[in-house]
Formats: C-alpha cells, sequence, structure tokens
C-alpha cells in the first residue's frame, strides 16, 4: 500500500446554527411559533415580552435605546440561496460566509433590537372587555357531545351500577356519536376473561345502551349508520304519536324504516325500484321515504365536535380600498400573531458591568452566549414576518383580478414565478406558504392556494386550475337537479368556455371539490 499527499478543492454549504433557526422558523405556522417563542421565553433570561412594563418600571431603570451600531448591520443581510452539490435544495437568510456562532461578537452594549420589536402590535394576551369574545373563546365554551349526553344522564333515576355503565358508553362514543367498539369488547375490557363477570358487564351494557339511545340528540349511541337513521325514525314516531305538529305521515315513517332495513348499498345507488320492491311501496312513496331518510343527520354529534381547532388566524391581512381604476390593495400583517420581543436590558446591563468586573471569564461567556441567541431570536423572527410580507405583497400583485372579481379570475402562478421576482429560492417560496393564511375580501385562504398550474385555451393562453374549479363548481349549483351534469358534459361546457379539459380531469376536479357523481346528485 502507497502513501501519499494529495490536494483537493472542494466547495460545501455550512449552515451556522442562526442560519438553522432562520429556515425553521420560516417554515413554522403561527401556533407552533407560538410554542416556539414561548419556550424561549422559558429558557432565556435575556428574552422578554415588550409588554412586560411593570416589571422594568419597578426596577426605575429607563429604556437604553441606543443609535444603531455599525457592527450590527451583518444581522439585516439579505436572503442567501445555496443548492448543495447532491442536487438537495437549500435557502438561507444571513451570510453564511461569515461563519458565525452563537458565540457572538462579544459585544454586550444596548442596541436598537433590544429594546423591542414590533412596537405597533398589540399585547396579545391584553385585557379586553368580557363581551368582546374571539372565536377561540367560543371554541373553548363549546359545550362536547359528553357532556350533554351527561347532563340529560342526571335527571335519570339509575342505580349506581347502571349509572356507571351509561357514563362508561358516553365516554366511548366518537366525534360522530357512534359507538364503534362492540359491547362484547367493552364488557372483556372492563371484566377481563370472567365468563360471569363479563355476562354481569353486558347486561348493565344493555339497559345503559337503550337509555343512550334515547337521549337527544336522536341517533347518538348507534353502531352503524342504518341503526342511525332507524334511531331518528322512530324517534320521529314517537313526536307523531305525542301529536306533534307538521310531522311526516305515519305511513311514510313506517316505509322509511322497511327501506333502512336493506342493504345500504341500495340507498347509496338510490335504486328506487329495487326499494320499492322490498319495501312493499309504491315507486313515488319511496321517492318519498328517500327525501325523507336525506333530511336525517347521519353523523349525530357533529355540532358538537371541538370548533377550536377548525379556528384559523390569518398572518396576513388584505384589504382594498377605491374602485373602478382607483381600486388598491393594502397588504399588511396581522399584529395579532406578531410576538413582541426584546432582550431585558437590566439583565444585559447587569451581564456589562460583571463584565468589567472580569471575574468568572466562563460564567460570563455563558452568559454572553445566551444573550446573543436572544438577539438572533428576534432578528430571525422579524426576518421570518417580513418574508412572509414580500411573499404576500408578490401574490396580491399577481393575482389582483382574483382580489376583484374572485376565484373565476384567478390566474396561473407556480413557485417559480414569486422566487424569481423576489430573488429567492422555491423551497423557501414553499416554506413561507405552507400553514400562512391570508384574509381577502372573499375569506381566508391558505397561500398556496394561489398557486395553481395553467389549463390550455382555444386563444393560445392558460386557464388556472382554481379558476377551472370554480367553474365547474358554478355549472353544477346551475344544473338542472333531475338532470344533473355528466362529467363528459362538463368537459364539453368548458370546451364551449374555450378550455380544454379532459373527462378526467374534471372528474378529479370534481373530487377535489367533494362533488357527488351525477347518479347521486339526481334529485328523487
Amino acid at each position: 500500500m502507497k502513501q501519499g499527499l494529495s490536494l483537493r478543492v472542494s466547495q460545501h454549504l455550512a449552515l451556522t446554527p442562526q442560519l438553522q433557526q432562520s429556515i425553521r422558523l420560516l417554515q413554522l405556522s403561527t401556533l407552533e411559533l407560538n410554542q416556539e417563542v414561548e419556550q424561549l421565553l422559558d429558557e432565556n433570561p435575556f428574552l422578554e415580552r415588550a409588554d412586560d412594563e411593570l416589571e422594568r418600571e419597578a426596577h426605575g431603570l429607563e429604556r437604553a435605546d441606543a443609535p444603531a451600531a455599525q457592527d450590527e448591520a451583518e444581522l439585516d443581510a439579505a436572503s442567501v440561496t445555496s443548492d448543495s452539490a447532491g442536487g438537495a435544495e437549500s435557502e438561507v437568510t444571513g451570510d453564511i460566509a461569515s461563519g458565525e456562532s452563537w458565540e457572538g461578537d462579544g459585544a454586550v452594549d444596548m442596541r436598537p433590537d433590544d429594546s423591542e420589536w414590533g412596537g405597533d402590535a398589540p399585547p396579545r394576551n391584553g385585557t379586553r372587555d368580557e363581551e368582546e369574545a374571539d372565536a377561540t373563546e367560543l371554541a373553548r365554551s363549546h359545550e362536547s357531545l359528553q357532556d350533554f349526553l351527561k347532563r340529560q344522564a342526571v335527571g335519570l333515576r339509575l342505580g349506581a351500577e347502571d349509572r356507571a355503565a351509561l357514563l362508561y358508553l358516553i365516554e366511548s362514543l366518537n366525534d360522530d356519536g357512534y359507538l364503534e367498539d362492540p359491547l362484547e369488547e367493552l364488557a372483556r375490557g372492563l371484566a377481563g376473561d370472567d365468563p360471569e363477570l363479563v355476562d354481569g358487564v353486558l347486561a348493565h351494557f344493555a339497559v345503559a345502551l337503550r337509555l343512550l339511545q334515547s337521549l337527544e340528540p336522536a341517533g347518538v349511541g348507534a353502531r352503524d349508520l342504518a341503526e342511525c337513521l332507524r334511531l331518528q325514525l322512530q324517534a320521529l314516531q314517537a313526536g307523531a304519536a305525542r301529536g306533534a305538529p307538521a310531522g311526516p305521515a305515519p305511513g311514510l315513517l313506517d316505509l322509511a324504516l322497511r327501506i333502512c332495513a336493506q342493504p345500504v348499498e341500495l340507498l347509496a345507488r338510490r335504486d328506487v325500484k329495487k326499494l320499492a320492491q322490498l319495501g312493499g311501496g309504491t315507486e313515488a312513496m319511496t321517492r318519498e321515504a328517500l327525501a325523507l331518510i336525506a333530511r336525517l343527520e347521519p353523523k349525530p354529534g357533529r355540532r358538537f365536535v371541538d370548533v377550536e381547532r377548525n379556528v384559523i388566524v390569518p398572518d396576513v391581512i388584505v384589504t382594498r380600498s377605491g374602485s373602478g381604476a382607483q381600486t388598491r390593495f393594502r397588504v399588511q400583517l396581522n399584529p395579532d400573531v406578531m410576538p413582541r420581543l426584546r432582550v431585558h436590558d437590566i439583565y444585559a446591563n447587569a451581564l456589562k458591568g460583571h463584565r468589567q468586573g472580569g471575574r468568572d471569564g466562563q460564567g460570563h461567556a455563558a452568559l454572553q452566549q445566551r444573550l446573543q441567541e436572544a438577539r438572533w431570536f428576534i432578528k430571525n423572527i422579524q426576518q421570518r414576518f417580513d418574508t412572509i410580507l414580500r411573499v404576500s405583497s408578490a401574490i396580491v400583485e399577481r393575482q389582483k383580478n382574483f382580489f376583484m372579481h374572485g376565484e373565476l379570475a384567478m390566474r396561473p402562478l407556480v413557485l417559480r414565478e414569486i422566487a424569481d421576482e423576489l430573488g429567492l429560492h422555491e423551497s423557501t417560496i414553499s416554506r413561507v406558504t405552507t400553514a400562512k393564511y391570508m384574509a381577502t375580501p372573499f375569506g381566508t385562504y391558505e397561500l398556496k392556494y394561489f398557486f395553481g398550474s395553467g389549463l390550455g385555451t382555444e386563444s393560445g393562453g392558460n386557464a388556472s386550475s382554481t379558476a377551472v374549479r370554480a367553474l365547474i363548481k358554478q355549472f353544477v349549483a346551475a344544473e338542472d337537479t333531475k338532470k344533473p351534469l355528466s362529467d363528459n358534459q362538463l368537459s364539453d361546457m368548458l370546451k364551449e368556455q374555450g378550455i380544454e379539459c379532459a373527462r378526467r380531469t374534471v372528474a378529479k376536479y370534481r373530487e377535489a371539490l367533494k362533488i357527488a357523481p351525477a347518479n347521486l346528485r339526481k334529485a328523487l
């Protein structure tokens, strides 16, 4: 084996900790960013919220805002885009070649960014009138299905064992109000392998199930869809027996119950002739019964589902002013999602004085590193929101027709167009547009919603896939329900509009819009 020396030149991308943090913060959603901020506030003593004034005033110290220092200019460096040798895409923010680390530059003097950032944003947890409740607070106060059923169970006169069995079944319901697990499995989960105990628990469960299925909402506690529909029809029958006004005719309810006893596939296909034969009614009566069944609730627990997880707080707000040729759109960040952070000037000044004393150099270096981490975190958050605002402004500029006329006027747009315009990498645009939302005059949309491929037109131009989906939805909304439009007919109608769209593409867009096929949209 021969040994030798050789010289080789190579390039590699080294991401400093602050650059890695910048990339990570950019792809976080608003909720994830808030969690990150809370975690760092707990871990780093040099970081505090900008609205924490009382503690600072108690020390009698004024804010130490100094003019911008020249050596802080590197923190405002523009985004740098770089591809690794293996073809992987990586967009980083800051100066890659600087080789800086969390050690910092050794400075502990107060900087402008140490005192406050985001001064225009109101405190996120500030006081407000009790009457001014937002959607999140309303969601927290929303009553769950289990709580609603337990409140009804309080009025039942039950023994201790039957009450415990009823509460156990209530807790076993899924979000839709169904009891998915068989009673035998639930009983074995409580009683183990002892047959006598299992039989005893099953007896209590059988009683509890009948009680559960008698509670509101009708259909709760069902094991499958057919039982759910049957329970609701039986509740209507009970209401009719009590003389409830404007209820369905008893004969229609009886026929609907017989239809629900048939295979669910026949109901899904709306096979009127077959159901009429099996149910023993005329085709006209069967259609009325199917219409009655269609008005029932297939998911009794739907209205009790916790709505908090569906609350979307936009990152960007777009407002419109003027009209006609004078129409202008203002793009601004939502102040409610912007954390107000600053470096704790009391601790920073104390660290500066400690450095001048020259004692405990190792401890001073560790504290200095934490101070630099706080500064970098504030800068990276600011850069995150600056990038979101830049990308959102470019989207609004490209999609002006959407903001004026709605989704039918959406134009084709791909990530590279925005990336080239802003001098960023496509991966950066992808991170910015993921889990970030924009409030528009037409509703709140994810930033990715404004991007879509193009379909060819007869004029040689392109039509956005979003606009094509909106057009399909418009066609279906205006169709004759007795003769719904097939995918082929929708494709032909798009061609009449000058848009080349194959039947398979129409079917894909229709399914994405959650529109049923023509045979299921047909009126009875």
